[in-house]
């Protein structure tokens, strides 16, 4: 009878363990962040199992001296640490391109120029998933950019909110 009891506490157990590191199938929402001039991102999530997904990020930006756009993929692990916390880091790359305008300078002569690069990123954060279709994140983004001037490192920080489906 012990062995029974132990058998099914240990079930039940097991089985909300499962539950609680489930994330949700899709979200999709925004990131709004400063990384790079970057301060708006339209973020759509797409879990892949019940503990990894896909992030994708599309930014775009418009400033006094440039535009820009800026588009980054990532794989992410998942972990619960209790109830609808959960902590995530996931790896991925991406790229940027930027058209700047410096204006006029000696003998009116006109320095604009546009650049393309490359960059590879990571993240590690952190999530709340509430009990209606709303999940909120905080995250660090470590990004190295390549390209023909831009050899750089930038960190990017954020909160995230997602509606899930």
């Amino acid at each position: 009878m012990k062995k029974t009891v132990f058998l099914l506490i240990a079930t039940f157990g097991f089985l909300f363990t499962i539950s609680a590191q489930e994330i949700s199938k899709n979200a999709i929402g925004l990131r709004l962040g400063d990384g790079n001039g970057f301060g708006a991102e339209v973020s759509y999530q797409r879990a892949i199992k019940n503990n990894n997904r896909l992030e994708f990020d599309l930014g775009l930006r418009s400033g006094r001296n440039f535009n820009g756009v800026k588009l980054v993929g990532l794989y992410q692990w998942v972990w619960n640490i209790d109830g609808g916390f959960n902590w995530y880091a996931g790896a991925g790359a991406g790229a940027a391109s930027f058209r700047y305008d410096d204006g006029y300078f000696r003998d009116d002569f006109r320095r604009d120029y546009t650049e393309t690069f490359i960059l590879a990123t990571g993240d590690i954060g952190v999530e709340y998933n509430f009990e209606i279709p709303l999940l909120v994140s905080l995250d660090v983004r470590p990004e190295v950019s390549f390209g023909d001037s831009t050899y750089d490192l930038d960190f990017d920080v954020a909160l995230s909110v997602r509606y899930q489906f």
